[in-house]
C-alpha cells in the first residue's frame, strides 16, 4: 500500500513539477553544469537525456499537471461526463493536498417562457452565447460543462488561497457576464441567471458526487430568493433531489392547512408614487424547506389536479387582505388574483366569483383578474371565453398578463373587453439603457393608449427602469425596485412606508409631445 501511494503520489505531483513550464527556469543551469563537469559528451547526454524524459512523461504532446480534459473544439464546454471526472479528480487532488476549489451551477431564470416567446432556434443562439460568457469569465484551466438545456456548472482548478468573497467575486463576474445584453439578430434580449456554489472545504460528506449535489442545493435556494439570486452552500439547505416526488404526496395537506398562500407585491402610479393595488402571489410556506415559490410546486400542482383548488385559495385569501386593509383604514384600490386555465373553464366561475365578493361586501372593481396572454393566443374555448366576458360585465378589471409573450391579437383584446396590460419583464430590464428596449416598450405604449388600455410594467429593478418607464407614459409599476413579495402582515409597515417617502419625493414627468 506503501509503494502504491508512493508511485501515486510521483505520478500525481512530481511529474507533473519536473514537466511542467517551471522547469523551464532550470534548464540553462541543468546544461551549464554538465558541460562544466563533464565537458561536451556530458553535455549531449544531458540534452538526450532530458529529451527523452519529456517524451516519456507526455510533455511533448501537452502540458499535464491540471488533470483537465480537452474541451469541445467548437465550444469550449466538456460533456457532463467528463466533468464528473474533472470534479472529482480536482476534489481528490485538493482534499489530498491542502488546496482550495469551488463548483458553481448557473441556470437561466424563466427559460420555458424565454423557449415560448422566441422559439428553440434562438434560445439555442442565446444559450450558445451563455456559454461563451461563462467560459470567457474563467481560466483556461477551469472545467466547464452544460449539465441541462439552461444549466451550466464551473470547476475552478484547485489554487492555494480560495476564499467565500473571492467565490462572491467570481460568481458576480460570470453573472454580469451572462446578463449583458445579446443580440439577436436585429433585436437585442436580456437574460438573467441565478448562480449557486461550494467550496471543496464546505461539503457535507466527503465525494465530488456530494459536491455537486451541494452546490445545486445552493442553486435551488438562488432560486427562491429572487431571479439573478447568488447563494453559497450551507448545511441547512436541502437537497433538490426527488423534490418534485415529495412535493407531490404533500400539496393536499398544504392546501388545506394553508402552507400555500399569496404573498402581496405593490403596485404604484408613476404620476403620484401612490399604491393603485397588490397582485397576490402564491408561496409554499414549507415548514422544511421554507419558502418555495411557484417555479417549483405550480408543476406539482398542475400535475396533482389542484389548480383549481389554488384559485380558491388565492382569491379567499386575497379578499381578506382587501377587508383587512379596509378595516387598518389604508388606501389600497384592488388585489390581483392569478386565474390559470383550469378555473376559466368551469362553468360555474364567475357565480361563484360574484357569491365571493357579496360574502366579503366588496364591490367587483376591486378584484383584477390576471389572465396570461398565452390563455388569449390559444383560441380559448367557448367556455373560457363566456367566463372572461362575464368577469368584465359583472364589473372585475381584467387584467392581460405578461404581455409580449403571447402574440395575443388586437381583436382578442378588444372582444375580451381587457382593462389593463401588463408589460413582460422581458421588455422592461434594462430599459434605461438600451435605446431597442424603449422603442418596444413606446410602441406597446402607444399601442395601449389608442386602445385606452391602462398599463403596468412589470419586473422594475431600478430606479432608471422607473424613470423612463414613467417617462415613456406607463401607468403602474411593479417590481422588486418598488417592493418585494411579502406577507400580509408585513403589508401595513411597508404601506406605512413607503407613504412616509411620498412626502418628500419629487414626482417624475412624463415626455410630451
Amino acid at each position: 500500500m506503501q509503494t502504491k501511494s508512493l508511485l501515486t503520489r510521483i505520478r500525481d505531483e512530481i511529474i507533473p513539477i519536473l514537466t511542467g513550464p517551471p522547469i523551464l527556469a532550470f534548464l540553462p543551469a541543468i546544461t551549464l553544469g554538465a558541460f562544466w563537469l563533464g565537458g561536451e559528451i556530458a553535455l549531449l547526454l544531458t540534452s538526450l537525456g532530458l529529451s527523452l524524459l519529456f517524451a516519456l512523461a507526455g510533455a511533448l504532446g501537452k502540458w499535464p499537471g491540471t488533470g483537465r480534459p480537452d474541451r469541445n473544439i467548437a465550444s469550449g464546454i466538456i460533456e457532463p461526463g467528463e466533468f464528473e471526472a474533472a470534479m472529482h479528480k480536482i476534489f481528490v487532488s485538493a482534499s489530498g493536498s491542502g488546496r482550495k476549489s469551488a463548483c458553481f451551477v448557473l441556470e437561466l431564470d424563466d427559460f420555458q417562457e424565454f423557449l415560448q416567446q422566441h422559439g428553440h432556434a434562438d434560445s439555442d443562439l442565446v444559450i450558445r452565447q451563455v456559454g461563451e460568457r461563462i467560459l470567457s469569465s474563467v481560466r483556461d484551466n477551469d472545467v466547464v460543462s452544460q449539465l441541462d438545456r439552461n444549466r451550466f456548472a464551473v470547476c475552478l482548478a484547485a489554487v492555494p488561497q480560495l476564499d467565500l468573497e473571492l467565490c462572491i467575486q467570481l460568481a458576480g463576474r460570470m453573472q454580469t457576464a451572462v446578463e449583458d445584453p445579446i443580440s439577436l439578430g436585429a433585436s437585442t434580449v436580456y437574460v438573467s441567471c441565478s448562480i449557486g456554489f461550494c467550496q471543496n472545504n464546505r461539503v457535507p460528506t466527503q465525494s465530488a458526487n456530494a459536491w455537486l449535489g451541494a452546490t445545486q442545493a445552493a442553486l435551488f435556494t438562488a432560486k427562491q430568493a429572487s431571479p439573478s439570486g447568488i447563494r453559497a452552500y450551507s448545511p441547512e439547505m436541502v437537497q433538490p433531489a426527488d423534490n418534485q416526488a415529495d412535493l407531490r404526496n404533500e400539496v393536499e395537506m398544504a392546501l388545506e392547512k394553508g402552507h400555500i398562500q399569496p404573498w402581496y407585491q405593490p403596485q404604484i402610479s408613476t404620476d403620484t408614487g401612490k399604491i393603485t393595488g397588490f397582485e397576490a402571489l402564491a408561496r409554499w410556506i414549507h415548514p422544511v424547506r421554507g419558502v418555495l415559490t411557484p417555479s417549483v410546486f405550480l408543476p406539482v400542482i398542475e400535475q396533482s389536479g389542484y389548480m383549481e383548488r389554488l384559485g380558491q385559495v388565492m382569491l379567499f385569501n386575497a379578499l381578506t387582505a382587501l377587508k383587512a386593509w379596509d378595516s387598518a383604514g389604508v388606501d389600497v384600490p384592488r388585489v390581483g388574483v392569478n386565474f390559470a386555465s383550469d378555473e376559466l373553464r368551469n362553468p360555474g366561475l364567475v357565480e361563484r366569483i360574484r357569491w365571493e365578493l357579496d360574502r366579503f361586501d366588496l364591490t367587483p372593481d376591486r378584484l383584477a383578474i390576471e389572465i396570461l396572454e398565452t390563455v388569449f393566443s390559444n383560441t380559448p374555448d367557448d367556455v373560457i371565453t363566456r367566463n372572461i366576458a362575464g368577469l368584465g360585465k359583472l364589473g372585475c378589471r381584467i387584467d392581460l398578463d405578461d404581455f409580449g409573450t403571447g402574440h395575443a391579437s388586437i381583436a382578442s383584446i378588444r372582444r375580451f373587453d381587457i382593462t389593463r396590460i401588463k408589460i413582460d419583464r422581458s421588455f422592461v430590464r434594462r430599459a434605461d439603457r438600451d435605446p431597442e428596449q424603449q422603442r418596444m416598450v413606446a410602441a406597446i405604449l402607444t399601442m395601449a393608449e389608442r386602445l385606452e388600455l391602462e398599463t403596468l410594467a412589470e419586473g422594475v429593478e431600478t430606479v432608471g427602469e422607473h424613470a423612463v418607464l414613467a417617462q415613456l407614459g406607463c401607468d403602474h409599476v411593479q417590481g422588486f425596485g418598488i417592493g418585494k413579495p411579502m406577507p400580509f402582515d408585513q403589508t401595513l409597515d411597508w404601506i406605512a412606508q413607503h407613504e412616509a417617502k411620498l412626502q418628500d419625493a419629487p414626482q417624475i414627468g412624463r415626455q410630451t409631445g
